[in-house]
């Protein structure tokens, strides 16, 4: 399979402050990557740097097919993205909101019509197209947010931490979509800081202080470390960890 972000020996730095640190990986397409790591881990900088949005000081990457130095704008042309803290403007429609991310990742007016129709039947939202979206339920918002960021079927699309705050069971009906979307051959690079959503992925890498300290699977990490769960893992690595904020 191949790979669609190319990691090597990316660094940042802010001044004397090493925010990330030589860190170099591989995804591939239709794998659900995990990037694990405490706060201060450097996993937002990675992030910024993957999305186009900061250049790195060192190393380089490549996403999508397009080179971070040098081709920002290929990227964001060709990835989606969903954070936590915003997704979706709240006093717009349901249908605008659509309309609006679909025309910033460069989709055309007579294909965002036609796509806008067959997502909302699909999400089963037809009923609330003109709905504005701070009056939808959470799940409902979570998902619509989700098929916003992946409306215009990017290569890659970034989670950011997308589930905190929700119930479990909104949880597992947003994993569900990520699944199905992996299996469309669209990379998930998700963070999150639930340990048991880590299970879920097909890789995990864990950050600590800039660097990479472990990437792999779940089973083969689980076997490494001789633990039974992820977060055990994760707390072993991120108990030394220095800092305490991106």
């Amino acid at each position: 399979m191949e790979d669609v972000i190319v990691v090597k020996n990316l660094t940042k730095r802010f001044g004397d402050f090493i925010a990330v640190d030589d860190v170099s990986f591989e995804v591939k397409k239709g794998e659900i990557f995990g990037f694990l790591g405490a706060n201060g881990a450097g996993k937002t900088t990675v992030i910024r740097m993957l999305c186009g949005l900061s250049k790195p000081t060192a190393g380089n990457a490549v996403v999508a097919g397009y080179n971070v130095k040098h081709q920002s704008e290929k990227i964001k042309a060709n990835i989606g993205y969903m954070s936590q803290k915003f997704s979706l403007y709240e006093d717009l429609k349901v249908w605008e909101n659509i309309k609006l991310f679909a025309g910033i990742y460069g989709m055309k007016k007579k294909e965002i019509f036609k796509q806008t129709d067959i997502l909302l039947k699909e999400l089963g939202f037809e009923d609330e197209k003109e709905t504005l979206v701070k009056e939808l339920p959470l799940g409902f918002k979570q998902k619509l947010a989700f098929s916003v960021a992946i409306f215009h079927n990017p290569k890659v699309v970034f989670l950011d931490e997308p589930t905190g705050g929700v119930d479990p069971v909104v949880r597992r009906q947003f994993w569900e979509l990520i699944y199905k979307t992996a299996e469309k051959g669209i990379t998930v690079f998700v963070t999150t800081h639930y340990m048991d959503e880590a299970e879920y992925c097909d890789r995990i890498s864990i950050m600590v202080d800039g660097r990479i300290e472990a990437l792999d699977t779940p089973k083969a990490l689980k076997e490494k470390f001789k633990s039974n769960s992820i977060e055990d893992i994760f707390y072993q690595l991120a108990r030394n960890a220095v800092r305490t904020d991106d």
